[in-house]
């Protein structure tokens, strides 16, 4: 039985080509292709990433989210990590999760909020810190960017070192040729003067010009590593900036979070007193409203009676 029969072969869910399942995405299992068509997004609720299925269909909203969303309506922000995924109640079912599987939550250490969860194992930590769930998975992004680039930057030397030894050896073989062909000739006292450039012709090797090209050589050699070491000097100091400032970044919005929260808390607390004032102001009026409607009753009947015993005296008399 061969390789290929004897591994399992999954189908796509899209296009229902079958592949090994390591080449699968997870959650949606879409192959390569598949996965290079759509696009991946995160979710407006959750923030977690998801791959969107459908090129029509271009709504940045999970789909659990969208079950979610259609089952209880708006989520609103949590109160661990501010994220607006809270559908039921005022944390959000990660949070949620979290605090009944590992305890109360504790303080991130990159963000400075109370929404990371210690799960008292260090390998799950992120370059030894305890940190919530959007610094995780900003700082893993920021890793694998800088591992990205020093991956390439690597792979840029190799190939440029291996471009040397490839033109040195060319030059090796050709002179070896040129060696070869002065020995077939018989001219054998050449062979061994030459062992230089076939283009600069035949120079002694300890001569003063060679000995200055080869020093400029080498200048210029050093110059360019001196110049590519500052090179990658600078783009690891810029990624560290943005990785710096999109943590500040983060930080200004988890700030200006809270800040809209208690204002909003603030204004529903006046709201209520300034309803409750109304109430009580509207009771008041009308109880003013009903003692003065039966103080002119009172005033009314009295004129009457006085009015009633004016009129009789005179009959009487």
């Amino acid at each position: 039985m061969s390789s290929a029969t004897s591994t399992a072969l999954f189908a796509c869910s899209r296009c229902f080509s079958r592949h090994p399942f390591e080449e699968l995405s997870p959650g949606e299992q879409l192959c390569k292709e598949c996965r290079g068509s759509f696009p991946v997004v995160k979710c407006t609720y959750c923030r977690s990433e998801f791959q969107q299925t459908s090129k029509s269909n271009t709504s940045s909203i999970c789909k659990k989210c969208e079950a979610n969303v259609k089952a209880y309506g708006k989520p609103t922000a949590c109160e661990y990590c501010n994220i607006i995924a809270a559908f039921i109640g005022n944390k959000c079912q990660r949070c949620a999760n979290s605090e009944r599987k590992y305890g109360s939550a504790v303080t991130c250490e990159q963000c400075k909020q109370r929404c990371a969860f210690d799960r008292h194992d260090d390998s799950k930590k992120v370059d030894g810190k305890l940190l919530c769930w959007l610094c995780t998975q900003s700082l893993k992004r920021a890793l694998a960017r800088t591992k990205q680039h020093l991956s390439s930057v690597d792979k840029h030397k190799h190939r440029s070192h291996k471009s040397k030894n490839s033109h040195k050896e060319k030059r090796k073989s050709d002179s070896m040729k040129g060696n070869g062909n002065d020995i077939s000739m018989g001219d054998v006292p050449l062979e061994k003067k030459s062992k230089l450039n076939p283009l600069q012709g035949e120079l002694d090797p300890n001569s003063s010009d060679h000995v200055v090209a080869m020093t400029q050589l080498k200048e210029t050699i050093a110059s360019l590593q001196k110049k590519v070491q500052q090179k990658e000097m600078e783009l690891l100091s810029k990624d560290k900036l943005i990785t710096e400032l999109k943590a500040q970044h983060h930080n200004d919005t988890t700030d200006l979070r809270i800040e809209m929260k208690n204002k909003e808390r603030l204004n529903e607390t006046k709201f209520s007193l300034m309803n409750s004032k109304i109430q009580n102001l509207l009771k008041e009026v009308a109880t003013l409203s009903k003692s003065a409607k039966r103080n002119n009753k009172n005033v009314k009947s009295l004129t009457n009676d006085n009015s009633g015993s004016g009129t009789d005296s005179p009959s009487t008399n």
